[in-house]
């Protein structure tokens, strides 16, 4: 399950890269014009490289899946997978409403995909795994989902302020989980 999240991740990072143009001029004063596509390349990069490291690390603490769990892992990518698209319209239609606004029920969607398949985890593992008591209230999960729904809205009064919104949460989780990093060292230990 790793693996394939793994090479499916890759090559959405490909995809993305793909989509990136070659300036139009060979002056600085061309590459200010297309900043806002690449500043859009970052964020989603980042996102999909949250999304990676964090999973990495939930699969670390996993000892066995079932049909369920890849059925969840599979529901994930596939909300992975429109972050390329998503980026790819916002780039063709620069700070407008609808492209704002489906980023961040995309990425909702992706937060809550995650929580599914987590919490199957969970349910397969016991309520008192080692996962279980790591994540505890998963308050930052909780938070990042209010954020996205918030900015998916926000969207429609001003675009520029949902980015804001996309790139905090974004920085909420920029460093990987160390609730479950603690717990995988410590049990090496």
């Amino acid at each position: 399950m790793e693996t394939f999240s793994d090479g499916v991740l890759a090559i959405m990072i490909t995809i993305m890269v793909l989509e990136l143009k070659v300036p139009r001029g060979a002056s600085f004063t061309n590459l200010e014009t297309d900043l806002p596509v690449f500043l859009g390349y970052v964020l989603s990069f980042i996102y999909i490289g949250i999304y990676w490291t964090n999973h990495h690390h939930l699969l670390m603490m996993v000892d066995t899946v079932n049909g369920q769990i890849l059925w969840a892992n599979l529901h994930l990518l596939f909300w992975l997978s429109l972050i390329p698209a998503s980026t790819a319209w916002a780039d063709e239609h620069p700070l407008t409403t609808a492209p704002a606004c489906v980023y961040g029920i995309i990425l909702l969607m992706c937060s809550v995909a995650y929580i599914v398949l987590q919490n199957l985890i969970i349910h397969l593992q016991g309520r008192e795994s080692q996962l279980a008591k790591t994540l505890g209230k998963d308050y930052k999960g909780k938070v990042s989902m209010v954020g996205y729904a918030v900015a998916a809205c926000v969207a429609f009064i001003q675009s520029i302020a949902s980015y804001a919104i996309y790139v905090l949460v974004a920085l909420l989780w920029i460093i990987p989980d160390i609730r479950i990093e603690k717990a995988i060292y410590s049990a090496e230990e």
